[in-house]
């Protein structure tokens, strides 16, 4: 018996009180089938054990169907068309193996012998029958004659028998071992085809045959010379068989017994199922000790009632499953009953401090396992930079723990998966107080990716912007980071833009809105934030859309902090292909202007509609930064932009838009704008479109119209790990330039 889901100790108490707890089943008095349900289990006096049956469904496969020929009186093994004699199923206390006695007919060496056929091979090639090697032995009658088996084994088997009198002088053939005119030999292993092939080697000729046949069927034969034996034309053959052993069905066996190919005698509801001997073909399948019945069958083997059957016990015999107990009758029951009372009762004092140790012992093991994965993986670092750092705005973010977040999520439920990255999976989640957020669930090992992980935690802890997203906690406890968000409900400005699925019509001033946000967001943290932070990978993917689609600014993970009197950073060339500053590229300086460059790359996808790089068109257009600035001087601005702009918008706002976009694409650092004035601009080309009135109509319009933009349960691709800058998007799908 199983205990789901049981500690080691409860498992522990509850075998040993089964074991001090006598068990007593009350045996079926009725024979246990040996047949399949509604399947005939006779034909004529011979009984047809499963996997053996007769009619459809009653056999495992067609090796094992019998015909019941000539009035239902005469068993046939249909496949080899040999008549089946008996059918033994494997015996556990016998040691015997399953087998079947058939007829076979002789093999003649010519028709002088007075039979009416030399004899028909006979193959089990592909079944799970093989000739026995214990039981059968080949026999060959005639004069100087070597008479050999056919079989798969490269060596020859067989016997020669030499006459140097009369033939006639043979008498008894049980006794040919040794006499004039018969020989006799072992069979090969494993047998499955049997013909014979006969040489004379000169001398006295006359009736040759040989056959195979079954020890004891000499003894019991009543023939009295070989006259007798050539009228019968047939012997009986022992044959071993099993059943195969990678079938569904015999995986249902052993399931049968809990997996387990070693004999339970405890239990009737267990196989004993193996391979005997392991060449052999097939395997078989044993009742226990102290069982009776059909072990092929599914729970076909019953308990024996050897208190019935064999009344072993001079006192009262007690059946258990596979055994019995013998009670003396003169000892009272009351004794036994106060005994296994005061033993539960002592096994129960010594049991209870161990079972509360144990639960200590594992509470305190949680607890160590948690604090080395504060020690050793993110807790140490992330409390050095919160002690290096100016101020203590990092105490509003959450420390979150595991098990809080795991039931937010659903045990991490794929269905629950928001998007994934190369740096790891953002899942939905709903906490205990009913908030949605998006918890992060990092794939980073790597000493340089922690310190990566840390520093998002860090910047994003002390950014307070509403065009930034939220950091709300992060989690510990595991040997991987899990970072918490809010919930950024309507995907990324890229997925809005560029999605070839979703048939959408941004407005041009949804567009200068989102455009003047994320300006206003960075121009927050290159001059507005306690310390100036580089983001260092702006793009469309790491703009975020909420419910009303207000831009947020996402993934911080190679951001860096910068003093106030600091130009630049060098560092590893990092960003994503098509938004990275050239400059940058160059040099390896990092500067405020880079995130001008990539920014105005964003601008332009806003203005013209296009991907940042497209795969599909000419060399020098693949880029789309490099194909607006050669539009812009060729004078084509308007014939790249895209449709509803130009239907929405005046040629004087979009020229305006379109030249900010050109300075911020500006080949040199120096020559770009701030973030600053970047974000002025904007402002100020809003403010001018909206004296018409016409901006408030558009965006109510826009947000009703925009297939429900309620994305709480819909999936959606978002970039969530730091990037590099051999990273890049599938650009194939794009607009023809």
């Amino acid at each position: 018996m199983r205990i789901p889901n049981g500690n080691i100790m409860s498992n522990l108490v509850f075998r040993i009180l089964l074991l001090l707890i006598p068990l007593t089943v009350q045996a079926s008095g009725a024979a246990p089938r040996l047949a399949k349900p509604n399947c005939r289990e006779t034909c004529g006096d011979v009984t047809i054990p499963f996997p053996f049956g007769i009619g459809a469904g009653c056999f495992l496969d067609d090796w094992y169907e019998i015909g019941c020929q000539q009035n239902h009186t005469v068993p046939i093994l249909k496949k080899i068309g040999l008549r089946v004699l008996n059918i033994s199923l494997p015996n556990y206390r016998q040691f015997a193996n399953g087998m079947i006695n058939v007829s076979l007919p002789l093999f003649y060496s010519n028709a002088s012998c007075g039979g009416d056929r030399h004899g028909v091979p006979v193959s089990l090639e592909g079944s799970q029958f093989v000739f026995s090697e214990t039981w059968n032995i080949f026999t060959s009658v005639g004069c100087n004659t070597l008479a050999t088996m056919n079989s798969a084994e490269p060596d020859v088997h067989g016997c020669r028998s030499i006459c140097t009198g009369n033939y006639t002088n043979i008498s008894r053939y049980s006794t040919c071992s040794g006499k004039e005119g018969c020989c006799q030999t072992m069979l090969p292993f494993n047998l499955q085809d049997f013909s014979v092939d006969f040489k004379n080697e000169g001398g006295h000729q006359g009736c040759n045959y040989a056959f195979l046949a079954d020890r004891s069927w000499f003894v019991r034969s009543e023939f009295t010379d070989l006259y007798d034996l050539r009228l019968n034309n047939t012997v009986r053959v022992v044959l071993e068989w099993g059943i195969p052993n990678n079938t569904n069905y015999v995986l249902e066996l052993i399931r049968q017994n809990h997996g387990s190919t070693f004999y339970n005698p405890i239990s009737c509801d267990n196989y004993s199922v193996y391979a005997y001997p392991t060449q052999m073909p097939f395997m078989q399948c044993y009742c226990g000790y102290g069982c009776s019945g059909n072990p092929y069958l599914i729970a076909g083997c019953q308990d024996i009632n050897e208190c019935e059957d064999q009344n072993p016990c001079p006192g009262m015999c007690v059946n258990k499953l596979g055994t019995y107990d013998c009670i003396d009758r003169r000892k009272p029951n009351k004794l036994f009953f106060i005994s296994l009372g005061l033993s539960v009762l002592v096994l129960l004092q010594m049991l209870l401090p161990s079972w509360w140790l144990y639960k200590y012992i594992k509470k305190r093991r949680e607890i160590k396992l948690k604090e080395k994965y504060f020690k050793t993986q993110w807790g140490l670092l992330l409390q050095q930079h919160l002690f290096s750092s100016p101020e203590d705005n990092v105490a509003k973010s959450r420390l979150f723990r595991f098990k809080d977040l795991e039931k937010a999520t659903d045990h991490f439920n794929k269905d629950r998966i928001l998007g994934q990255g190369g740096q790891g999976i953002v899942y939905k989640g709903m906490l205990t107080n009913g908030k949605i957020v998006a918890v992060k669930k990092s794939k980073l090992i790597e000493k340089g990716k922690v310190e990566e992980f840390i520093n998002e935690v860090i910047i994003l802890s002390q950014i307070n912007h509403r065009n930034v997203v939220k950091l709300m906690g992060c989690c510990l406890e595991t040997d991987y980071p899990l970072l918490v968000y809010e919930f950024i409900p309507n995907g990324t400005l890229y997925w809005y833009l560029h999605d070839p699925n979703e048939n959408l019509l941004v407005s041009w001033d949804t567009r200068l809105r989102i455009a003047a946000e994320i300006a206003g967001a960075l121009f927050y943290l290159h001059s507005a934030a306690s310390i100036p932070i580089y983001h260092r990978d702006i793009k469309s993917t790491n703009i975020l859309l909420d419910e009303k689609h207000h831009a947020k600014v996402a993934d911080f993970g190679i951001s860096k902090f910068v003093s106030r009197d600091q130009t630049h950073v060098t560092t590893l060339v990092r960003g994503t292909f098509g938004y990275v500053d050239p400059e940058y590229f160059r040099t390896s300086l990092f500067t405020d202007k880079s995130d001008v460059y990539s920014f105005g790359v964003v601008l332009t996808e806003l203005l013209t509609g296009q991907k940042p790089i497209c795969w599909l068109g000419e060399e020098e257009g693949r880029n789309l930064a490099d194909y607006f600035v050669i539009s812009m001087e060729q004078g084509r601005l308007f014939d790249i932009s895209d449709a509803q702009v130009m239907k929405e918008g005046k040629e004087e706002e979009i020229t305006a838009v379109a030249n900010l976009a050109r300075w911020c694409l500006s080949s040199t650092g120096r020559d770009r704008p701030t973030m600053k004035e970047v974000a002025m601009q904007l402002e100020g080309i809003r403010k001018l479109r909206s004296t018409s009135g016409f901006q408030q109509n558009q965006e109510k319009i826009e947000v009703t119209k925009s297939r429900n933009y309620s994305f709480a349960s819909s999936k959606f691709s978002v970039d969530i790990g730091i990037t590099t800058f051999s990273d890049v998007q599938s650009f194939t799908d794009c607009k023809t330039w």
